[in-house]
């Protein structure tokens, strides 16, 4: 079994560090598994998290913000509250029309991730 940081199966926020992903857009593991990881992406108003795939299933809750959401060629704007599904391998990505907040998980864990 496979975790970030921590002891057991908890990890504070003071335990993992940010990484800058793309202009105005940084994360954060926040927990994992081999099955599964949870991933906080902070950004800045009018950041992008540019269009791309990956085999992972991935789920996305915005806990803050507005965001224009693009998954398979279809367009939505979702606000706090909202959440979003991607398959696998279907090319996805967004836009922060605000400062804003996404929680990711994936399944399995992005390995792409870890360092």
């Amino acid at each position: 079994m496979s975790q970030t940081v921590g002891s057991g199966f908890f990890v504070a926020a003071e335990d993992s560090s940010w990484e800058n992903t793309e202009p105005g857009v940084k994360r954060r593991i926040m927990a994992y598994l081999d099955e599964m990881m949870m991933v906080e992406v902070l950004f800045e108003k009018n950041a992008v998290g540019s269009l791309h795939s990956h085999p992972h299933i991935q789920s996305s809750y915005v806990a803050e913000g507005r965001f224009e959401v693009t998954i398979n060629g279809i367009t939505k704007i979702l606000e706090q509250g909202g959440s979003f599904i991607v398959p696998g391998n279907l090319v996805h990505g967004v836009k922060a029309l605000e400062a804003g907040r996404l929680i990711d998980s994936f399944s399995p864990h992005r390995a792409d991730f870890l360092k």
